[in-house]
């Protein structure tokens, strides 16, 4: 994974924002919220600066309120990318949570939420996160997909998945340029079995749904649209 655009405006992060409340969920560190009887659950996956990124926690509580039962795992087992470390740059940091081990750790989740009567997963990646969820909407771990600014995913990763797939993406993004963005949505468009789609969010950087200033009205737009975007695709398909 490339250092540059991915370690761009690094949130403050707070481990007591939200409304929710942090239990254990498939033996990960969780940030739960919403209704615990709800039988629809969206699983959110960061980025590389972790689940306690309060834009991140904010958005799960956007979730939660449309009548989700969201969780937010703590696959970095509180040890999530730090800028400032000048010991750990990406390439080292990245060797300890590479998405295959992202992924086997959400495999537990997953089941553990099924066994706790919910019978409807929706997942949603932020740039790091994307590549889980695409591993996992790869098998029948996940009724529906939603990527953001999207790290790591390939156009081979886009012909393997068999769940229902919105790709959201930044015109100004060096890690997930339009370009490749283009060949996602022409191989959506060829298979017809898996519905899906690709939107382009013009002037947004990478990062830019988690990651906005809040000061920003302009990027707080942005940000909320492509927020709305994810959850009508819940409520289309996670049910």
């Amino acid at each position: 994974m490339s250092g540059s655009q991915c370690c761009e405006n690094p949130p403050t992060l707070s481990s007591g924002y939200g409304a929710g409340s942090i239990t254990e969920i498939g033996g990960l560190k969780t940030y739960i919220t919403g209704p615990s009887d709800s039988n629809r659950s969206v699983v959110l996956i960061s980025d590389i600066f972790g689940y306690e990124a309060p834009n991140l926690r904010k958005l799960a509580d956007k979730v939660a309120a449309a009548g989700f039962y969201v969780v937010v795992p703590d696959f970095f087992k509180g040890d999530p990318y730090v800028p400032e470390n000048a010991d750990r740059p990406i390439p080292v940091w990245i060797k300890s949570y590479g998405t295959d081990k992202g992924y086997e750790d959400a495999k537990p989740v997953i089941a553990a939420l099924k066994s706790k009567g919910i019978s409807a997963i929706g997942a949603a990646g932020f740039c790091w996160g994307a590549k889980v969820v695409v591993d996992l909407s790869k098998s029948d771990h996940i009724q529906a997909a939603v990527i953001l600014h999207p790290a790591l995913v390939t156009v081979d990763d886009i012909k393997e998945i068999k769940a229902p797939i919105a790709v959201l993406g930044a015109e100004y993004d060096q890690v997930a340029p339009p370009a490749l963005l283009k060949q996602f949505e022409e191989v959506l468009s060829a298979r017809s079995e898996i519905n899906g789609y690709v939107k382009i969010f013009p002037g947004a950087p990478h990062g830019w749904s988690v990651r906005y200033d809040a000061e920003d009205e302009r990027a707080v737009k942005s940000a909320e649209e492509a927020q709305i975007d994810m959850l009508d695709w819940f409520a289309e398909y996670v049910k």
